[in-house]
């Protein structure tokens, strides 16, 4: 499509290495460079973007992330904001939403620094509260926001951390369990971080585990001085695809018209896309979020560029 203007033990050990193999063919040289086609959005901070089941039906997506469980760590307590989303229709929504092949995952941390995993034990605490609530464990006593209804995948985005963190180990115990949880439920484990590379410490330790399916580089973020989209992310792109060539990258765009560091389509066609797509481990295109997309119908021409 031409670019047009927009209308603005042993088993955890094989389980483990099972893992790892997956995500090598993911990235076998040939199979991801190019054009993919995937187009992930973020859905859950605003009540006025819709319903997750009209995002799925929209067609514009291959995969939607929830955001955020945005509060856990040493107190024990949980919290999960959707931004006013009617709880009891998204069960029902999620279903949905997988069987039209759209994967629904929920993304943990946020821009709120009210979370931190400084423990083994707090690490494995929030494994045990994101498997019993949203996949498929169960707990009595343990609330399931979205009733039975099985979520595909967990997504890091930690803009606030310390070197103490260890997402690595909640990482670990979630690659585990991507083996066992059950026939024809992966679990798909990613993360969402700022433009610069390397990253702060308490995400490059998660990374470090070698198991992310894929990460959702944030080229748009006005504060993050050491990389902004005309420029220097190109040498960042460079190093995140070498520094983890196991793992598909996919490049984080804002849809938000309004914004400084949005990019227009045909900037991202001829500018942003080429570039990223040389990458052997290139995976697709992130955006933020499915409101801003809603407004400005970004997708509608991403979709075409990924």
């Amino acid at each position: 499509m031409a670019p047009l203007a927009p209308r603005r033990p042993a088993a955890c050990l094989l389980a483990l290495l099972s893992v790892v193999a997956v995500a090598l063919s993911l990235a076998a040289p040939g199979l991801a460079a190019g054009k993919t086609g995937q187009v992930t959005v973020f859905w859950g901070r605003n009540k006025a973007e819709g319903s997750l089941r009209e995002a799925c039906d929209s067609g514009m997506y291959t995969m939607v992330t929830m955001s955020f469980l945005d509060v856990f760590g040493a107190n024990g307590k949980y919290h999960l904001d959707l931004s006013g989303h009617d709880l009891s229709a998204v069960g029902a929504d999620i279903k949905h939403c997988q069987s039209k092949g759209v994967p629904v995952s929920l993304s943990i941390g946020g821009y709120d620094a009210r979370y931190s995993l400084p423990s083994n034990r707090s690490a494995l605490n929030l494994f045990d509260h994101l498997w019993d609530s949203y996949f498929g464990g169960s707990k009595p006593g343990v609330p399931r926001p979205f009733g039975d209804a099985w979520l595909d995948g967990v997504d890091l985005f930690l803009e606030h951390g310390t070197p103490a963190d260890r997402y690595d180990v909640l990482a670990l115990e979630l690659a585990k369990h991507n083996i066992r949880g059950g026939p024809g439920k992966p679990l798909h484990l990613t993360a969402t971080v700022r433009c610069g590379h390397p990253p702060a410490a308490h995400v490059g330790r998660a990374l470090a585990t070698g198991i992310f399916e894929r990460v959702h580089v944030r080229i748009y973020e006005e504060s993050d001085k050491a990389c902004n989209q005309y420029g220097a992310w190109e040498e960042a792109w460079d190093r995140w695809t070498a520094a983890y060539p196991a793992t598909r990258f996919f490049i984080g765009l804002t849809a938000d018209d309004k914004s400084y560091q949005w990019i227009h389509p045909k900037n991202v066609y001829y500018g942003i896309t080429p570039v990223a797509q040389k990458k052997e481990n290139y995976g697709g295109v992130m955006l933020w979020d499915r409101y801003f997309d809603k407004h400005s119908d970004y997708s509608s021409y991403i979709k075409y560029y990924a």
